[in-house]
């Protein structure tokens, strides 16, 4: 009874030796699985960390093209804004101009029909000589006020000033005006 009682204990120990090597087997196959799985984690970590580091690298230079290009639209703006507001300018000036040399080729014209109608006067028989040599002289200073045909000049002889009241009526300066 002894002896089977030894060898119930010893199939019990065999049992439990097998059952002990098929658990460390099982426990280094875990092991190697596990040192495979984090070194998979680890490469992967690593190429998570170099694409971070790319993408990071990416948007940095992305930001640098865009505010690159943003200048470059600020300063593609601010250049046509000086053009429109220049432009604007000289319109403003053409326009005074041509309002300056309308009222002087006004002037002139009838500087020169009061100077005829006076000549004709003289010719009838009334002397008109002092209103007619005044006459001349009003025409002459109207005429170097007045733009030539042949001026290519932008700005007319009396300057750029604009002669209109705040009104927006047009009137000579003070002394050109009639009496």
């Amino acid at each position: 009874m002894i002896k089977a009682e030894t060898l119930g204990w010893k199939e019990g120990m065999d049992r439990l030796a097998a059952e002990k090597e098929t658990a460390l087997s099982q426990l280094s196959s875990a092991e190697s699985q596990f040192r495979g799985m984090k070194e998979k984690s680890s490469a992967q970590e690593r190429k998570i960390a170099e694409l971070e580091a790319r993408l990071a690298s990416e948007l940095a230079k992305d930001k640098s093209e865009a505010k690159k290009a943003k200048a470059e639209a600020y300063a593609i703006v601010a250049v046509y804004r000086a053009h429109a507001k220049k432009a604007q300018v000289q319109a403003r000036k053409a326009a005074e101009t041509a309002q300056t040399r309308a009222y002087w080729i006004a002037e002139l014209a009838k500087c020169q029909s009061r100077r005829e109608t006076l000549e004709e006067i003289h010719v009838r028989g009334f002397d008109l000589a002092d209103e007619i040599i005044k006459a001349k002289e009003h025409e002459t200073e109207a005429a170097t006020l007045a733009p030539n045909d042949n001026d290519n000049d932008d700005e007319s002889k009396s300057g750029s000033k604009s002669w209109e009241d705040l009104d927006g009526e047009e009137t000579a300066p003070r002394e050109y005006q009639e009496p």
